[in-house]
Formats: structure tokens, C-alpha cells, sequence
């Protein structure tokens, strides 16, 4: 019987963000800003018409004009993608597929709870690499080769990172990448905040010898509910076993979210206009409230994506604080969803409006700790 564990972090957003009445700002969530399907279907000169839609099934690697999206996206080949149900399901497959006795993959310490989880569930054991404040979160490539054993089958790189927004650049991840080329261990690049950089713009590590990438529409391009996500592999016989896997897991996705998500990927630019300027005045406010802490609040500025991971400085337990918040109406996620107690999770791209108030609300809680 596989047995995981709860996942602490969709418990805490679940309870709170699906609450009735909801909560009122959520500044846990780590997507950018809302959009409807009538905004997403009035993109463009020519507004999406989804009336004549066969509700049929869609091919397992995804329909062509999805993949072509996707692919001028990420600066990709068409014939390397295969479409997934989120990122959620290209882990997952990725995990089946290199489950084998004794085996394990490498993942980020903080990181998506998933990883870890999902993996021990396929019978693979893990191996974190840590990424540590005092040096900015930095994702460092002899960190990461430290942990890889002969028993290593896929090391996991998050850029921009989920939840510290720490970036590795290209050129060392093709340094990584090569690297463990000569280890035969792939390397899987988690890309789901990408393009949100804060810094220098970076390109997609898709096309990178021994990289796998993926990606999906719920993070950076703010559309959770298409439900939609990629792998991108120029392996091509691992990528029929990724084919073959998805037609077991899920059969397909919908021709109907597939229409919309290509649409999307289509007039992305419009989608991430709006992300950049949604998180450039939240991040504005955020630098405000961290100088004004009287170092009670501490934070590593994120260089990418739409997290930050600060901590209290006296180093308790967030979850009180977090909890005092939420019954505020300001809903952040404790730092012990990630294994850092200390820390918590603060989105700002998601909220639009009332941004400002939510900060004002924290800066309180602050004051009165």
C-alpha cells in the first residue's frame, strides 16, 4: 500500500482560500493574477470561438496546435513536446519511469512538496541538495553533483525557485547538465516560473543537451485552471515511453482546454504584461515592509518568479503568526508546508487589488509580535 503523507500545503491553502466567504487577500498563492475564460478567449485580433469544439478525445502527446504554441514558448522543436494535465502529471511520469530498485532522484531542500512525496510513492528514494539563506538561496552545481550517487536517475532543478525565487543562469545550468551527461542522470529543469525574471532576462533551458524541461500554464502564465502542462525532450525514445505513460495515466486532456491553451500560449505576451506589472508594484511593497521590520521580518529578494521565502528573524515558528494573519484576512503559508518552520511562503502576483492593505495588515502583526 503506498502511503503519503498529507500534503500540509494544499490542507492549509484549501481550508482558507475555499473557505466560506473566502479569504480576503491571499498572499499564499504562488500564481499570478486571475483571468476569466471570455479574457483569455478575446485575446488577439480574432476572439477564440469554442462552439464548433468536438468534445472527443485529444491525442496523447497533445494536439499540433498546442504543441506549437508550446514550442515557440520555449524556443523549442514541436516534435520534442508532449502535452501533460499540469505539471503535476510530467513529474509524475517522470517519476514511473525511473522508478527501479535502489533507485533515487536529487531535489532542491527547500522545494515543492511534491517532489518528495510523489517520488517515494513510485518506490524512488531522494537526496536534497540544500539551498541555504546566508547564501541567497543559491542553487550551486557542486552542491547539487554532491548528492548524486551511483543509484541517481533524475536530478530536479526549479528556476526561478518555488518558494525563495532564487535563478540559476543558463551557463551553469549547461555546466550541470553536462556534468551529469557524464553520469548518464538527466536532468529534469522545472520551469513553471519562467519567464519572470527581476534581473536580466534568461532563455529556456529547453535545447540544452541532457535537459529535460517542463512547464505549465498555472504559474508564470496565471491559468491554474486549463489544467494544462509540457514536457519538452529531444530523447526521443524516452520520450514514446513518455507518450505511452500519459496514454496510461490520463488518455488525453480536453480538446476544449487544449483550444484555450493554445490560444493563451498564442498572445502569452499579453498574459505576462500583466504578471510583470502586478509583481513589479507588489514586489515595490514588499521591499518597503521588509526595510520598516526593525529587522523582525528577514528576506532573500527573489531574483525570478512569483514567491518569496522570508523568515522571522528570532527564529520561531511561523505558523502562529501565519494563522493570526489569515484570521486578519491576509492569507500567507507557514514555512513548515516546506520543511522550514521559520519561514513562510508570501506570493505577490496573484493579488491585484488591496495589495497594499494586505502589507499594512502584516507590518501590524509584525509590531505587535
Amino acid at each position: 500500500m503506498v502511503n503519503l503523507p498529507p500534503f500540509a500545503l494544499d490542507h492549509w491553502l484549501s481550508a482558507h482560500d475555499f473557505a466560506t466567504p473566502p479569504i480576503a487577500y491571499n498572499l499564499a498563492s504562488s500564481t499570478g493574477p486571475r483571468w476569466s475564460v471570455g479574457e483569455i478567449a478575446a485575446l488577439g485580433d480574432a476572439p477564440l470561438d469554442l462552439t464548433d469544439t468536438v468534445l472527443s478525445y485529444a491525442p496523447p502527446q497533445g494536439s499540433a496546435p498546442l504543441r506549437r504554441a508550446i514550442a515557440a514558448f520555449h524556443g523549442a522543436d514541436p516534435d520534442h513536446v508532449v502535452a501533460t494535465t499540469g505539471a503535476s502529471e510530467a513529474l509524475s511520469i517522470l517519476f514511473c519511469l525511473a522508478a527501479e530498485p535502489a533507485a533515487n532522484i536529487v531535489v532542491p531542500d527547500p522545494g515543492y512538496p511534491a517532489y518528495e512525496a510523489v517520488a517515494q510513492a513510485w518506490g524512488l528514494a531522494t537526496r536534497a541538495y540544500r539551498l541555504e539563506r546566508a547564501d541567497g538561496f543559491t542553487q550551486r552545481v557542486e552542491a547539487i553533483l554532491a548528492e548524486v550517487d551511483a543509484g541517481t536517475r533524475l536530478v530536479i532543478l526549479n528556476t526561478p525557485h518555488n518558494p525563495t525565487g532564487s535563478v540559476m543562469p543558463r551557463g551553469e545550468i549547461e555546466t550541470l547538465a553536462a556534468a551529469l551527461a557524464a553520469r548518464g542522470v538527466p536532468l529534469l529543469v522545472d520551469e513553471v516560473y519562467h519567464p519572470l525574471y527581476f534581473g536580466a532576462p534568461q532563455p529556456s533551458a529547453a535545447g540544452i543537451p541532457n535537459v529535460i524541461v517542463t512547464s505549465d500554464l498555472s504559474k508564470a502564465l496565471s491559468l491554474p485552471g486549463l489544467r494544462t502542462g509540457w514536457l519538452i525532450d529531444a530523447d526521443a525514445e524516452r520520450r514514446a515511453r513518455i507518450i505511452d505513460a500519459r496514454s496510461y495515466f490520463t488518455i488525453s486532456a480536453s480538446p476544449l482546454l487544449e483550444r484555450l491553451a493554445a490560444h493563451a500560449l498564442t498572445h502569452a505576451s499579453a498574459i505576462l504584461d500583466r504578471l510583470e506589472a502586478v509583481a513589479g508594484v507588489n514586489i515595490a511593497l514588499l521591499d518597503e515592509l521588509m526595510a520598516g521590520s526593525r529587522g523582525k521580518l528577514a528576506w532573500v529578494r527573489p531574483q525570478g518568479g512569483t514567491t518569496a521565502f522570508p523568515w522571522l528573524a528570532d527564529g520561531r515558528d511561523s505558523r502562529s503568526f501565519c494563522q493570526t494573519l489569515a484570521s486578519a484576512g491576509v492569507l500567507l503559508a507557514p514555512g513548515d508546508c516546506f520543511g522550514h518552520p521559520a519561514h513562510m511562503r508570501l506570493g505577490f502576483a496573484q493579488q491585484t487589488d488591496g495589495f497594499d492593505f494586505a502589507v499594512g495588515r502584516i507590518a501590524d502583526a509584525l509590531a505587535a509580535l
